[in-house]
C-alpha cells in the first residue's frame, strides 16, 4: 500500500506540472523533427568551376549532379573559391585536370573529387580515374573529420556548460533567497543583471580560455590562424550563453526545470552550428539556423582555425554575438518585473 501511495503521489505530481509533462512529450518529439529533417535532406550539390575548358567538352558533361560555372581565365576562378562562390575548380593540364579545392569541409571536398572523378575519368592518363592533380586552398588531403569539425564541438561545449552553470547558479540564488533579499535594496535590476554577468563573466573567462588552449595545444585540433581570436569568439560565445542561461533560468522554479530546457534551447542549435551541411536541411529546418548564436560562433571558429581568417572576416559574426548578449541582458532585467514591481 505504501508503494502505491507513493505511486500516486508522484504521478499526482507530475500531472500537475504542466511544464514537465509538456517536456516530456515535446522535447523528445521536437528533437526526432529536426533527425528526420537533417537526415533526409537533399545530397550535396558540389559547385564546380571551369576554366579554359574546350566547349565541346563542356556539352558533354551532366549539370545535373553539380553546378558548373565556366571561368575565362584562372584568376577570375581563384576569386570566385576565395569568395566560397565554389567549392574548386578545374583546369586542364596536357589533357589531364587540375582541380584546387577550397578544402576546409572534407564531405564537400569527397563530393567534388568524386565527381570530378567520374566526369573526367576517361580523359585522364591512361584512363586511370584515380590519377588527379589537387591542391587546396585551406587544408590539405591530410585534413581529418576532427578538424573540420573540432572548431565546431569546441564553440558548443564552451556554450552548453557556461549555459548550465549561469541557470543553475541564478536559480540558487532565487531559491536560497539571494536574490529576493537584493531586490529589497535600492539596488537597480540592470546593476544586477550586470554585477551577476560580470561576476560569472570572470570565471567565464578562464573557463574558456583553458578549453580552448587544451584543445589547440594538447589535443591537437587544427590552427591557422590567431589563438587570441579563437579567445575572443569563445568569449563572447560564452557571455551569450552566459546571459542566456540567467534569461531561461527565470523560467524555471528549480534545478531540474532548468536541466529540462536544453532540448529545446541548446540541443537544436547542434543542428546549424556546421555539424550538418545546411545546404543538405530540408528547407523547413534550414532557416532556424540565423537565429541561433551557435550558428555564427562556428562559423567564425572555422573561419580562424581551419581557413586561417583573420579580424576582417570574422567581425560580423562577433557584432552578431554581441548583439545576441546585449538583447538577453535588456530582456533579463524585464524579467526582473515579476520578482519587484515597479
Amino acid at each position: 500500500m505504501r508503494v502505491i501511495a507513493l505511486t500516486k503521489r508522484i504521478l499526482q505530481q507530475l500531472i500537475h506540472d504542466k511544464r514537465t509533462l509538456g517536456l516530456l512529450i515535446f522535447a523528445p518529439i521536437l528533437v526526432l523533427t529536426m533527425l528526420h529533417l537533417v537526415f533526409n535532406g537533399d545530397d550535396y550539390v558540389p559547385k564546380v568551376g571551369m576554366v579554359e575548358i574546350p566547349e565541346a567538352i563542356v556539352e558533354q558533361i551532366d549539370m545535373t549532379e553539380a553546378e558548373v560555372t565556366t571561368y575565362n581565365d584562372e584568376s577570375e576562378a581563384e576569386k570566385a573559391l576565395v569568395a566560397g562562390a565554389v567549392d574548386g575548380y578545374i583546369v586542364l593540364n596536357g589533357g589531364s585536370p587540375a582541380v584546387f579545392l577550397e578544402g576546409s569541409d572534407p564531405t564537400v571536398n569527397s563530393a567534388t573529387i568524386s565527381w570530378i572523378h567520374s566526369t573526367f575519368g576517361e580523359m585522364q592518363q591512361g584512363g586511370n580515374a584515380d590519377y588527379l592533380e589537387v591542391d587546396y586552398l585551406h587544408g590539405s588531403s591530410d585534413m581529418g573529420s576532427f578538424d573540420y569539425f573540432g572548431p565546431v564541438l569546441l564553440g558548443f561545449f564552451v556554450f552548453f556548460f557556461v549555459f548550465i552553470i549561469a541557470g543553475v547558479s541564478f536559480i540558487r540564488e532565487r531559491t536560497t533567497g539571494t536574490l529576493e533579499r537584493l531586490l529589497s535594496t535600492p539596488i537597480r535590476k540592470w546593476e544586477i543583471v550586470m554585477g551577476y554577468v560580470f561576476g560569472f563573466g570572470i570565471f567565464t573567462i578562464i573557463q574558456s580560455t583553458i578549453i580552448a588552449w587544451y584543445a589547440i595545444y594538447v589535443l591537437g585540433m587544427m590552427m591557422v590562424g590567431s589563438f587570441v581570436h579563437v579567445l575572443l569568439i569563445t568569449l563572447l560565445l560564452a557571455l551569450t550563453a552566459l546571459t542566456l542561461g540567467i534569461l531561461i533560468s527565470s523560467f524555471a522554479n528549480n534545478e531540474l526545470q532548468m536541466i529540462q530546457f536544453i532540448p529545446i534551447v541548446v540541443i537544436p542549435q547542434i543542428f546549424f552550428s556546421g555539424l550538418f551541411n545546411l545546404e543538405t536541411i530540408s528547407d523547413w529546418l534550414s532557416w532556424v539556423g540565423p537565429f541561433t548564436p551557435l550558428y555564427y560562433a562556428a562559423d567564425a571558429l572555422r573561419d580562424v582555425m581551419v581557413r586561417g581568417h583573420g579580424w576582417h572576416e570574422i567581425y560580423i559574426n562577433l557584432i552578431i554575438l554581441l548583439g545576441f548578449s546585449l538583447v538577453f541582458m535588456l530582456l533579463n532585467g524585464l524579467a526582473l518585473r515579476k520578482y519587484r514591481k515597479i
